[in-house]
């Protein structure tokens, strides 16, 4: 039955990035933004000139099958082109460059909102009612409700602009003396700290409303009124049978919110200059790189998909009921 269970979830993955991968030839060949026409926008350009793009890029043969069987074998093969704006530099080595910063960036963010997040909302729920419930969902409600570049702007005018305890943007200080192993992590950690406390923060809002309101629609099972009625502690009821299964819902928040790095790196890489997949995103679309743009949904959608494969396995885990 879990192998059976497994097969299906990992079938259904593969089928679903084969869609993808299909889907993202058409899609950006029907946006505006290839190579030929944007050096059709030149009055100037010489016909041989945008005959010689056409064919470095392939675009001079028929759409179907020619260049769709040329997009199917490239990608197989890891080749996503390569990349207009950083010339000389394939697609797959401008995302490696900039997909380390966001990882790190968001997924210590996650691991921490998480921790935080989830930790506030199970004692929330297990004490509702409370004071200590009446403001720790108050404020997951406001957390909640301010977007990523709010709180990366309030926390840049006070603690880099007023108080100039950090500093404003990038993630190094450009032209500064070498200060060795010690001094280069310092001054990546007083870079990392306000872009990281944005993520943390926009994240911990949901994951605790998620969990306290996971919490207190457990408490009212029957298996928990039986384990008081053994006699169990409140921390050991906790522990044992409310959270596991309360937890299920936020396996998938948290598996989303890993596959959309990308999206929600916009706009706090924007906000600090922080050199990743978002700020590598924006500068595509004002480049119109379709071959960067493209390999970034790409990305974006696999990874989307895995996180949540990930969560359907970890299911398993939790519950066994589920593989059944």
């Amino acid at each position: 039955m879990g192998t059976a269970y497994f097969g299906r979830k990992l079938t259904g993955a593969l089928v679903t990035i084969v869609l993808i991968v299909l889907f993202n030839f058409f899609l950006f060949r029907m946006m505006p933004g290839s190579p030929e026409r944007a050096l059709a926008r030149n009055p100037h350009i010489q016909p041989e000139v945008l005959a010689a793009t056409r064919a470095r890029w392939g675009l001079d043969k028929p759409l179907f099958p020619d260049q769709f069987i040329g997009y199917v074998a490239a990608t197989a093969q890891g080749d996503l082109g390569f990349s207009l704006k950083f010339e000389g530099q394939t697609v797959t080595d401008v995302l490696a460059t900039h997909l380390w910063p966001t990882v790190i960036l968001f997924g210590i963010g996650e691991i921490l909102a998480a921790i935080i997040g989830l930790g506030l909302g199970a004692y929330t729920g297990w004490r509702r009612g409370g004071p200590i419930d009446r403001l720790g969902n108050g404020l997951s409600l406001i957390l909640y409700s301010m977007p990523y570049f709010v709180i990366g702007m309030l926390l840049l005018v006070i603690f880099a602009t007023g108080l100039g305890w950090f500093p404003t943007a990038g993630m190094r200080t450009l032209g500064a003396p070498q200060t060795g192993l010690v001094g280069t992590i310092l001054d990546f950690l007083a870079h990392f700290t306000l872009p990281l406390a944005t993520v943390t923060i926009g994240l911990i809002g949901q994951y605790s409303i998620l969990m306290r309101s996971s919490v207190i629609e457990t408490l009212g099972e029957d298996y928990v009124n039986t384990a008081r009625a053994k006699g169990l502690t409140d921390g050991r009821t906790l522990r044992r049978h409310v959270l596991p299964n309360a937890l299920l819902p936020a396996v998938t928040l948290v598996a989303i919110n890993l596959g959309y790095v990308v999206a929600g790196a916009i706009t706090v890489e924007i906000v600090f200059n922080w050199p990743g997949l978002g700020t590598l995103t924006v500068e595509a679309l004002s480049a119109r790189d379709y071959a960067v743009l493209q390999g970034s949904f790409l990305l974006l959608s696999i990874t989307v998909v895995l996180a949540n494969l990930v969560a359907d396995i970890l299911y398993v885990f939790l519950d066994p009921r589920v593989k059944a």
